[in-house]
């Protein structure tokens, strides 16, 4: 029997994996300049975590949630998204108490799972990339996330990008829209699909969102939020604006932009991509919001939050051709000629390793020209060769594989100091 993988999922082969590592860890150093630290949360939760926090109407709760009943029939859900889980644990881990500093930075990776048709750069397991901070209602925080995720961004080489805001106001705001929405969507109901009509009843606002063709031509000429705010949150979006300006950062405000998970309130945001991986359209690359409410939702007390989502899998096929600074540097092969050299091989190479070189060596007990061939397609800088006499005279040669130069040392010498003799080979 043949066996594959499950379908939507995929293997990140050593060719691959280095690229992963790569924008990982370009994102925890730039997180680490925000005084963002680490959070790891599991890969599955007790379902109402996400069937509570993302809205019982949403995409991923009624079609896309990978849900099963365990042996001790609870209900658990693999994450579908980062932030739920998140705010569950920080709930749980009581960060939110008086004594500790505020906001509470945090930021997460790991793989994400949703059922839904897999095409490029979407999968049915697919990896994330995302932030969280909780503590803050301060507009100054919603735009340095913001900034945050397009300095990352234009880290990894990407020039070509659109940001796109918008504000779901407070809870005035959203019950005054909420009800001009119904008013304008309700002659249209017979003409909706199936899913909005749904959602008409329950989450009107999720129509925005929708997917459908005929729903989004209804929904274009719809009333605009922004005619619906508050006194309060009118001001607060036309502070978000007044610094992203500051910071001199282009943007756009997409009035009916709602983002697919009930969650969200005030400030809401998609960074686009019009690379060539996607045909030249706009693309959603990274995208989150503020969620006032949700901390609360989960058990904590009310407690306001803000985070973006950034899809990895999405991001490599953008990056995919450039030029990234992720090839592995081989800093010595070392050459063993002859049986009796293989233990003291074995000796040098985890010395140069403890020393902090990338060292390897022969394991297949080629001749010498197939090793040298090796440590060439390797792009070792260095080579040190060890035959039988030399094992006798406790000696190796060492050679600088870019100049050429060459140069017989003592094996004390490796072992005590091999920066030393690189150093005085390249002065020669």
């Amino acid at each position: 029997m043949k066996y594959q993988k499950p379908k939507g999922t995929a293997d990140i082969m050593p060719d691959q994996s280095s690229k992963w590592q790569y924008v990982e860890e370009t994102a925890r150093k730039l997180f680490e300049k925000y005084c963002y630290q680490e959070v790891r949360t599991p890969i599955f939760e007790k379902f109402e975590v996400f069937s509570r926090t993302s809205g019982e109407t949403s995409d991923i709760v009624t079609k896309e949630m990978y849900d099963f009943y365990d042996k001790g029939d609870r209900h658990i859900t693999l994450r579908p998204e980062g932030t739920a889980g998140v705010v569950r644990a920080f709930v749980e881990n009581k960060l939110y108490g008086p004594e500790i500093q505020k906001p509470v930075k945090t930021y997460y990776m790991g793989p994400m799972f949703r059922y839904e048709r897999p095409q490029s750069g979407r999968l049915r397991e697919f990896h994330q990339i995302g932030v969280e901070a909780f503590g803050v209602d301060n507009p100054a925080l919603d735009v340095e996330v913001m900034a945050m995720a397009i300095n990352l961004l234009k880290q990894f080489g990407l020039t070509s990008l659109k940001l796109a805001v918008n504000t779901l106001g407070d809870d005035e705001s959203r019950q005054a829209y909420r009800q001009a929405l119904v008013d304008y969507l309700t002659p249209f109901e017979n003409e909706l699909s199936d899913d909005s009509k749904e959602r008409l009843k329950k989450n009107p606002l999720r129509i925005l969102d929708s997917k459908d063709s005929n729903d989004q031509k209804i929904v274009e000429k719809a009333p605009s939020i922004l005619d619906y705010l508050t006194p309060q949150a009118h001001a607060r979006f036309e502070t978000i604006k007044e610094l992203l300006s500051v910071l001199d950062i282009d943007y756009v405000v997409d009035s009916n932009m709602v983002r697919g998970l009930d969650y969200y309130n005030h400030t809401i945001f998609e960074i686009m991509s019009a690379d060539d991986a996607f045909g030249g359209k706009w693309t959603t690359i990274c995208a989150g919001g503020r969620y006032n409410k949700l901390v609360k939702e989960l058990g904590g007390p009310e407690t306001p939050g803000i985070g973006f989502g950034l899809g990895v899998e999405r991001l490599l096929l953008v990056i995919e051709n450039q030029s990234l600074p992720i090839a592995k540097k081989l800093d010595v092969y070392v050459v063993g000629i002859g049986e009796q050299t293989s233990t003291e091989s074995l000796k040098l190479v985890q010395t140069l390793r403890n020393q902090g070189f990338v060292a390897e060596r022969d394991y297949l007990d080629r001749k010498p020209k197939g090793q040298f061939k090796t440590a060439s397609k390797l792009a070792a800088q260095y080579t040190l060769t060890i035959g039988e006499s030399e094992l006798v005279e406790k000696t190796a040669n060492l050679k600088n594989m870019q100049t050429g130069t060459e140069k017989k040392v003592t094996l004390a010498d490796v072992y005590q100091d091999f920066a030393l003799l690189i150093n005085s080979i390249t002065e020669e």
